[in-house]
């Protein structure tokens, strides 16, 4: 029996405290999110340029994307009766489409970042079921969000995840504030359980859950500690068996050294963390060129001075292409030193979890 507590999302309750991070491009589709889903944790299929692998995405972009969230979310029901989300950035310029097709498939939670959702429950009708969980990087992001839902929408958030500065991907932060200590996610998440808890009721607590840097049952406990209601974790679970991305692609992020790590300024116009290779080095040098944008799938990407389609540059990396793509990765990639199940990864943060908590027994009431 695990000591780790449950995570309740209004009535989506989790077993395990765990959320699975959304990966795109094509990294957790359905096969990682229903792995993580039979676990008891939160499985999240991404929908950014999900429907990269229709034929038609080049001439009926929107259609193919409806038509590939469709069927990964069916396909995970068909594994598993576990709790599966859908991470669907604001940037995205088919974010209605998206939003609309999670909500029609009762997805159980749609997770919302890389922008303010403000409008995010207008998309909700009487009946449905999905939650509606913002992805935020300050207790202000979370007080706008909370006062614009309530007076437009009479809806609260149904919980926050807070994305510190030491996850992959994009960031929503400045350059200058990756690094600094006042932005961690130690400091962050008290800022944004603060700024949410005037807004909770009996009806709606609004759990806030830590994210990005969170790597260990260790890290599960301290974050519990300080008052998150769970943890979303991404890195970790790209090196897993299931993982939905090529082999090639996980062989990167356990083979990452800490030098190997950098920031990069996305085409989208939001800095990233990614692993260094030859083509980001290529950009660098400037031997990438200007292109024709075949698909206008982020609202904030000047293709017109972009030296390289990000889209493209992500979809060869998930097919394990990274000499003309690369990979996404977290602040702990370099800890990554091989690929388990998601079975075993769930196995070793209970173990680590436990084993935490009879080094810091004074915690087993916050986290039990």
């Amino acid at each position: 029996m695990t000591l780790l507590p449950e995570l309740k999302i209004g009535d989506v309750i989790a077993k395990i405290p765990i959320i699975q991070g959304g990966m795109g491009v094509g990294i957790s589709l359905s096969g990682l999110a229903s792995a993580v889903a039979r676990e008891g944790g939160i499985g999240v299929i991404a929908a950014a340029m999900i429907g990269m692998c229709e034929k038609d995405i080049g001439s009926h972009y929107r259609q193919a994307n409806i038509r590939a969230l469709t069927r990964e979310i069916r396909k995970a029901r068909e594994k598993t009766s576990g709790i599966i989300g859908v991470n669907i950035m604001v940037a995205l310029n088919n974010f209605s489409d998206m939003v609309t097709t999670a909500i029609k498939e009762k997805a159980d939670v749609i997770f919302s970042g890389a922008g303010l959702p403000l409008d995010l429950p207008k998309y909700l009708s009487a009946d449905t079921k999905t939650k509606l969980v913002p992805i935020v990087s300050s207790g202000r992001a979370a007080k706008i969000i909370c006062k614009k839902w309530l007076s437009r929408f009479k809806y609260l958030p149904d919980g926050f995840v807070v994305e510190g500065p030491k996850a992959g991907g994009h960031l929503g932060y400045k350059p200058e504030e990756i690094d600094d200590p006042a932005y961690c996610l130690e400091k962050t998440l008290p800022d944004v359980i603060r700024a949410v808890a005037p807004f909770r009721t009996q009806e709606k607590q609004i759990p806030v859950i830590a994210a990005g840097g969170v790597y260990d049952g260790e890290d599960i406990l301290k974050f519990l500690k300080l008052g998150a209601s769970g943890v979303q974790m991404g890195t970790r679970f790209v090196a897993t068996h299931e993982c939905d991305a090529d082999l090639a692609f996980k062989q990167a992020m356990v083979d990452a050294k800490e030098e190997d790590l950098e920031i990069i300024q996305s085409p989208v116009g939001m800095p990233g963390r990614a692993i260094r290779n030859t083509f980001l080095e290529d950009v660098k040098n400037g031997m990438r060129k200007p292109f024709k944008c075949p698909f206008h799938c982020i609202r904030t990407c000047d293709h017109t001075k972009s030296p390289y389609c990000i889209a493209k540059a992500l979809v060869n990396a998930k097919k394990g292409h990274l000499k003309h793509g690369f990979a996404f990765a977290g602040s702990n990639a370099p800890r990554v030193k091989g690929i388990v199940s998601v079975h075993e990864l769930f196995e070793s943060l209970k173990r680590e979890f436990a084993e935490a908590l009879k080094r810091a027994p004074e915690l087993v009431s916050t986290a039990s």
